[in-house]
């Protein structure tokens, strides 16, 4: 600081130092020329100058080291808040039927939630549930039957308590509005040139085969799902099948045209009303229930966020909200 003032009397000494008190310290006082010599003579005036620029030079120090402060706080504060907003990816295993719906659901909770990214896995109930059996990470399985959910129940991969039915689905036969198809439903599909039909593991497709033994088109047998495609042909007359892994491939066939009539279910036409004639909505005396159930599925990968975040999705997907989204998708709630 003594050096400091030193340098300032020193430059103050100057015959042509114009005062900056008049303007910064004193703007009342106003010193004429002969009173600024007597203030040099006794030093009087250096000293008030210095002080006064010294003054002000602690002021903008102490601005700048608040500035600093606030700087440092404000950082401390993003940090804390993206700490409390880590990303998180979960991995949801869904029915293939569930696509459309589940997609604008995510869109709707990563909204919400901006650190969460949903990834799905959506294929047949069947292929999924083989898939978490070998190892594949998942999150939440969201299956189209019961039987895919009972076996990885048995198998003690479903986190306890987290089991909820979440939407009814339906059934149908469907063909092209241009197919002029004899087909008026199961009980003439034996009419079909050709017929698009999921495998016996694909819900639908077992779903199917109970409605055609209900109707006296294939044998009793315990489980509707062992019944081969060969032996569904056979049973209708030896009509051409080509058989689909998943809902979604059978749907495909009919609407491109390849195949002229299939079984699919009611929410699948969803987006294709102008494309496809429903031939018949199979009842559920025929299929029994076709029942949706979702479940948290163990992840030894996951760490805490992650498991967090697949509780808190799962409540969303069950929640009322969700299941507007899911009836504007035809699927029943």
């Amino acid at each position: 600081m003594k050096s400091c003032m030193k340098k300032i009397s020193g430059f103050l000494d100057r015959e042509d130092f114009v005062c900056p008190v008049r303007c910064v310290l004193f703007q009342t006082v106003d010193l004429e020329k002969e009173d600024i010599k007597i203030m040099r003579k006794n030093n009087l005036f250096k000293k008030t100058v210095a002080a006064g620029l010294v003054l002000l030079m602690t002021a903008s120090l102490a601005a700048c080291d608040g500035k600093k402060t606030d700087t440092k706080t404000e950082d401390k504060k993003t940090e804390t808040k993206a700490d409390k907003e880590e990303d998180v990816e979960l991995q949801v295993f869904i029915a293939a039927s569930l696509n459309t719906a589940m997609t604008d659901i995510a869109e709707r909770y990563e909204k919400e939630h901006p650190n969460v990214k949903i990834v799905y896995n959506a294929d047949s109930s069947g292929t999924l549930l083989t898939q978490i059996e070998e190892g594949y990470e998942c999150d939440l399985f969201f299956s189209a039957a019961q039987k895919q959910m009972d076996q990885l129940e048995e198998d003690g991969l479903v986190v306890d308590g987290t089991r909820k039915n979440v939407v009814n689905n339906q059934v149908i036969v469907v063909t092209r509005k241009d197919s002029k198809t004899k087909v008026k439903g199961l009980e003439t599909l034996k009419d079909a040139k050709s017929i698009a039909l999921a495998g016996g593991s694909v819900p639908v497709g077992k779903y199917t085969r109970a409605a055609l033994i209900s109707i006296g088109k294939l044998k009793k047998v315990e489980d509707p799902a062992t019944i081969t495609t060969e032996e569904v042909s056979k049973a209708l007359g030896d009509v051409e099948i080509s058989e689909q892994d998943n809902v979604s491939k059978v749907l495909s066939a009919v609407v491109e045209g390849s195949c002229e009539v299939g079984t699919t279910y009611y929410s699948d036409t969803y987006g294709y009303e102008k494309d496809l004639d429903i031939l018949e909505k199979v009842s559920y005396d025929l299929t029994g229930d076709v029942i949706y159930p979702i479940a948290e599925v163990k992840n030894d990968e996951a760490d805490k966020a992650q498991k967090a975040a697949a509780e808190d999705f799962l409540k969303f997907v069950t929640s009322d909200q969700s299941k507007k989204v899911f009836d504007s998708y035809y699927f029943d709630t």
